[in-house]
């Protein structure tokens, strides 16, 4: 059975830092393009970064450069460390797998950013 599991949210104030973590089915991990994907309220999901198998990562426009995502392979775990973080990071955090062609999905993570 496949299973991704989020955790790191939580409510930080403007200009914090938070690290999530998914860790995932081994099964799936180590062959798998991984991602996180958010959703704020009323808005539709949408991609936060993504990695490769190999290590190799993209990002949104709107996190470039305060958000870094990693993968450690013998543990079947991804990470998104999120620095200068601001309210409109707000949303729930989902962790996401692509193993050749088919998709996989977190139960998500709240970030709420809030002074």
């Amino acid at each position: 059975q496949v299973q991704l599991v989020e955790s790191g949210g939580g409510l930080v104030q403007p200009g914090g830092s938070l690290r999530l973590s998914c860790a995932a089915s081994r099964s799936i991990f180590s062959s798998a393009t991984m991602g996180w994907y958010r959703q704020a309220p009323g808005k539709q999901r949408v991609p936060v970064a993504t990695i490769t198998n190999g290590g190799s990562g993209n990002y949104a426009d709107s996190v470039k450069g305060r958000f870094t995502i990693s993968r450690d392979n013998a543990e079947s775990t991804m990470y998104l460390q999120m620095n200068s973080l601001k309210p409109e990071d707000t949303a729930v955090y989902y962790c996401y797998a692509n193993r050749f062609g088919i998709g996989y999905w977190g139960q998500g993570t709240q970030v709420t950013v809030s002074s």
